[in-house]
């Protein structure tokens, strides 16, 4: 038998799952670490179980492990901020999703949930909603994509589009066992497809509104990593994981306020694109962890991209910066998609920077 993690045996495993808990109760806390876009997690016990965040104390680790503080200085705090079902350890096991201080009780730099929840609260009369569309693609452990030949590639893209057939699409159990996850957990998902390039799918998280739309997606990237976890196969959100003639991956994000979707909005629909067209540089820098750097290997002006240099919209064009689809062109009310954001964007930093630029002056 392998010595691979991922290959123990899970009927082994299963014995223990079943194991009745009495009163006690297991959280898994999840933050985001210094790189801007992994996921961490580690487990506690509660002689309860919580009905909410504020039930969950606060709690700390090792912040020189993940990139976020120095050996001589390394406690880092936990705050919970979200709570949602665990699909691993079934109910009434919980995961929490938290945000990250230092020892001075200021934000990690990581940590854009604390800025983004106060604009959101200050725009909260607007009611935005968000949905995002996040693309990844799956790997082998060796890096190589998921499926592919691993001495060339497979025939060009075309067929594998939400493809149906083994010669189309590679992994879809993973996709299967992280949309059933992901609704026991709560998370707003709302669909999934194969994506252009083979073993790059996506899925849909919306609409939420306000912060919810960064709390569901994070949550939503860490059942991902888990599921295919117990796979055996590694998930990258890299927008650009194979060079040359591939689709890259992005995280594009579907917008609007009340006044958008009610009769006439299309007026308001205009009047923001208008606003983000004046702030096209200050939205690249939030768009990827990297600002800018991760992006500008995607946003090339190809392959369904729009150039990370020019603002662009259109009516049901993806090669623009801003698409409004048609079907809201046509009843003159809706949303609009800004498909620059990178498949490894932070949602906060996201969702903050569309509503500072579209709802206050």
């Amino acid at each position: 038998m392998s010595s691979h993690t991922a290959a123990t045996d899970k009927n082994v495993l299963e014995r223990y799952m079943t194991l009745p808990l009495d009163t006690k109760v297991m959280l898994e806390y999840i933050w985001i670490d210094g790189t801007g876009e992994g996921v961490r997690s580690k487990c506690r016990t509660l002689d309860f179980e919580p009905k909410s965040p504020k039930d969950c104390p606060i709690w700390n680790y090792d912040g020189s492990s993940t990139y976020q503080a120095e050996g001589s200085n390394s406690d880092m705090y936990l705050h919970p901020v979200a709570i949602f079902r665990d699909p691993f350890r079934r109910d009434p096991n919980k995961l929490v999703l938290c945000e990250v201080f230092k020892y001075n009780k200021k934000p990690a730099e990581t940590n854009q949930r604390k800025t983004c929840n106060e604009v959101m609260e200050q725009a909260k009369d607007k009611k935005p909603w968000f949905g995002i569309e996040q693309e990844y693609t799956l790997l082998d452990t060796d890096g190589h994509p998921f499926g592919w030949p691993k001495n060339g590639f497979p025939g060009p893209q075309g067929p594998y589009y939400c493809g149906v057939g083994a010669n189309k699409v590679y992994g879809r159990d993973i996709i299967e066992a992280h949309y059933r996850a992901c609704l026991y957990a709560g998370v707003k998902i709302a669909g999934c497809n194969a994506e252009v390039m083979p073993a790059q799918w996506e899925f849909q998280v919306g609409p939420c509104e306000g912060i919810d739309m960064g709390d569901h997606l994070w949550i939503g990237r860490y059942l991902l990593h888990r599921v295919a976890e117990d796979f055996g196969v590694v998930v990258t959100l890299d927008p650009k994981p194979i060079e040359g003639d591939w689709n890259g991956a992005g995280a594009h994000c579907n917008y609007s306020t009340l006044q958008m979707r009610e009769d006439g909005g299309i007026k308001y629909i205009e009047d923001a694109i208008e606003k983000l067209s004046k702030h096209h540089v200050r939205h690249i820098k939030a768009y990827d962890p990297k600002e800018g750097k991760d992006n500008e290997r995607r946003l090339t002006g190809f392959h369904e991209t729009s150039s990370i240099h020019d603002f662009s919209a259109g009516i049901a064009n993806r090669g623009a910066s801003i698409r409004i689809p048609r079907q809201v062109a046509e009843e003159k009310k809706g949303y609009l998609e800004d498909r620059r954001p990178s498949s490894n964007c932070d949602p906060y930093a996201v969702t903050e920077v569309i509503v500072r630029t579209t709802c206050f002056d």
